[in-house]
């Protein structure tokens, strides 16, 4: 878990630290950017399913969730084709039940390096580490823990809308894996700075 949030740490603050030092090495000045994002993804093992009172089911699975994402971008003077981002955000899946709240949450760092194919076609390709991982059964029955995992991350994009996949997996603490592979719908964008 130490080593996971260490590397992220490192990872933002060697994107921050590489803006101004790109910036004196060229006569065109590195970008950085504000970066936000989001994501609705599908996917992984069932980790748990909730019985409702009217027979229905529902599902809980490893991958799935929608999230929303804070970070940077960094468009490199000598290299404008080649980006690259990062972003911390909260990923969070709940069920239908109306009289308990039932959730799965993770704190999803994604670090990718990303090549603009076209003006408006992008390809990236990285690392996507969770930490925080819970299940939260509202009082029903037992909460789960699982420990922080690292997985690749894919993705294609046209204009800020794009489809990626992860490939990870959840380990809880009785030592039990499940899949946490998720494909997904993600839109990104940057805040551009004024120009002066």
């Amino acid at each position: 878990m130490k080593t996971i949030k260490n590397a992220v740490l490192t990872s933002l603050l060697a994107l921050g630290a590489a803006a101004p030092a790109f910036a004196q090495e060229s006569k065109k000045e590195s970008e950085f950017q504000l970066l936000l994002g989001g994501a609705l993804e599908l996917g992984g093992d069932n980790i748990a399913t909730v019985y409702f009172t009217n027979g229905e089911d529902q599902k809980v699975n490893a991958g799935q969730g929608g999230s929303i994402a804070v970070g940077g971008q960094l468009k490199l003077a000598n290299a404008p084709r080649f980006l690259l981002r990062t972003t911390v955000g909260f990923k969070y899946l709940t069920t239908q039940a109306d009289n308990v709240h039932i959730r799965l949450t993770r704190i999803p760092f994604i670090t990718t390096a990303n090549w603009m194919v076209a003006p408006k076609l992008r390809i990236g390709a990285g690392l996507s580490a969770h930490t925080g991982i819970r299940f939260k059964t509202g009082g029903i029955g037992d909460d789960m823990k699982f420990k922080g995992a690292v997985g690749p991350i894919l993705e294609i994009a046209y204009s800020g809308i794009g489809l990626s996949y992860t490939a990870m997996k959840y380990t809880d603490t009785e030592k039990n894996t499940y899949s946490a592979n998720a494909i997904g719908i993600t839109i990104s964008g940057v805040v551009r700075p004024k120009k002066k």
